[in-house]
Formats: structure tokens, C-alpha cells, sequence
């Protein structure tokens, strides 16, 4: 089966407090009202893992996660949203209008759902670090094979020191990710809170990736611009990591507050 988390709405991406999505109790059931956005998968899902608000408490404690079936009644996928890159992964919106679903389907407790699906980012945050180790790699290598190969002013483009120097530069700060992420994952796995390690892996996943294929399509020259090279695939596919799962101002802002460092 495939799933979808629901969390983002049109008026809460970043902030997820502020989702109005609300699950009212009536019977044995939950009656869910509201809308999501920016769902993965979202068109081909059997079953959503929402956050919706389940009581009327304070915003980080009224909120629960709740399984809803797809093919629930008065469930509506919307529009497949026009992305600029991303093309192989669907990306939804959805609306839930007097949606029953069995009380029995709340994941554990009613009104800790903000704290489950903070925990859930760590996690997320870290595989988007994961995500970018091997395209990372493979775009520096691809573009050293092609500079090697491109003649300009008879000899290789890679033969230029700023083109070497750069790529060294950047196969470095390729590293220190991969080894930030061990570090984090590592703890992550012995059960420690990684909350700040897993946002500065998510910032530098991010902003690495969008450099790296920055750099590497510019040493392509005008081929780079073209769909005939995959440089150009990965500059469109991976922008939108210093969005999706936080932004990079959210980042900031947690590893700010990490550190005691952010205004009160």
C-alpha cells in the first residue's frame, strides 16, 4: 500500500501549529473537516497519516494524527499541483469534507500529535542529508568526465584551475555532510535528541546540493541548459530540498534556539 503524510495546508506550511484541519468525536467515529496541500503522493495513496487539531487546548497540544483511508467518503483529491522539477512524484491537495473514520484509527495518544510529527521530521530532515549523498557525488563525477572530454582553446575544460579547484572544494563539503550525518544518525539510533544536528543537516543538504549543481551545470556550458544532460535534472529536482521538510529559515531558527541564541 502507499501512504501520505498530511500536514501542510494553504495556510500552514512552515507553521504547522497553525493547520485548522479538525477531527470532531461523534460516536465510535472521528468526523474530520479541512483541506491539506503539498502532499506527496497524495494521488496514488490508499490511506493518509493526517495531523488535525482534536481539541481546543494550546496549538502544541491539541493536535493528533489520525489514519484516513483515501477512498474514505467525502474524501476529494484535488489538483496535481505543476512543479518545477520533481516530475516522477506526484504532489497533491486534498479536502476532507464530514469524513468518518473509526476512533480506533488515532495513532497513539489524542492531543500529542505535534509532538509525533516533530519527532517525524528529525527523521525526515536526516534521509534528506542521506538523499543527497549519491547525487552529490554523481554530479561532481559526471562533471569531471565531461570537462575531461570538452575541448575549448584546445585544451579540457577540467585542465583550467578555477575547474578543478572548485570541484575539489566542492567533493570537500560533500564529506563534512556525509560525516555530519554519521554523527547525527549515529546518535539518532542510540536514542539521543538530535533535533539540532538533524536541522543543520537539513540547511546543509539544502544549500549544498543547490550549490554543487549550480557549479557543476555552469562547467557544462550551454549543454547544461538543455534536457539532454542530467546536470539539468538534478538543478530542478533538488531545489526544492531547502523547502520541502522545513524550509532553511525554519532550520536557522531551531539551531538558533538550540544554541539560546534566538530572541525570546
Amino acid at each position: 500500500m502507499v501512504a501520505c503524510l498530511g500536514v501542510s495546508e494553504p495556510v500552514a506550511g512552515s507553521d504547522v501549529a497553525n493547520i485548522k484541519t479538525r477531527a470532531k468525536k461523534k460516536g465510535d467515529d472521528y468526523v474530520i473537516n479541512g483541506s491539506k496541500t503539498w502532499i506527496t503522493n497524495g494521488h496514488q495513496a490508499d490511506w493518509t497519516c493526517l495531523l488535525v487539531n482534536t481539541g481546543d487546548g494550546p496549538a502544541h497540544k491539541n493536535k493528533s494524527l489520525i489514519c484516513v483511508p483515501l477512498d474514505s467518503e467525502g474524501v476529494t483529491r484535488g489538483r496535481r499541483i505543476d512543479k518545477l522539477g520533481m516530475y516522477c512524484s506526484d504532489t497533491a491537495e486534498l479536502f476532507f469534507e464530514d469524513v468518518r473514520v473509526p476512533q480506533s484509527n488515532l495513532i497513539g495518544q489524542e492531543g500529542a500529535g505535534f509532538f509525533y510529527q516533530m519527532l517525524q521530521f528529525q527523521e525526515e530532515r536526516l534521509f534528506v542529508g542521506a538523499g543527497v549523498l549519491l547525487p552529490l557525488d554523481m554530479m561532481i563525477a559526471d562533471t569531471i568526465e565531461y570537462t575531461k572530454n570538452r575541448k575549448v582553446f584546445g585544451k579540457s575544460v577540467l585542465d583550467n584551475q578555477v575547474v578543478h579547484f572548485r570541484l575539489a572544494e566542492l567533493q570537500t563539503e560533500v564529506e563534512l555532510l556525509r560525516s555530519l550525518l554519521y554523527r547525527a544518525t549515529a546518535l539518532y539510533v542510540q536514542g539521543q535528541d538530535v533535533t539540532r544536528l538533524a536541522s543543520m543537516v537539513k540547511l546543509k543538504a539544502g544549500r549544498l546540493v543547490r550549490e554543487v549543481s549550480d557549479a557543476c551545470l555552469q562547467y557544462y556550458g550551454g549543454m547544461g541548459f538543455t534536457s539532454d544532460m542530467p546536470i539539468s535534472r538534478y538543478y530542478r529536482d533538488t531545489r526544492v530540498l531547502s523547502i520541502a521538510g522545513g524550509a532553511d529559515e525554519v532550520m536557522l531558527g531551531i539551531i538558533s534556539k538550540c544554541m539560546g541564541s534566538l530572541p525570546k
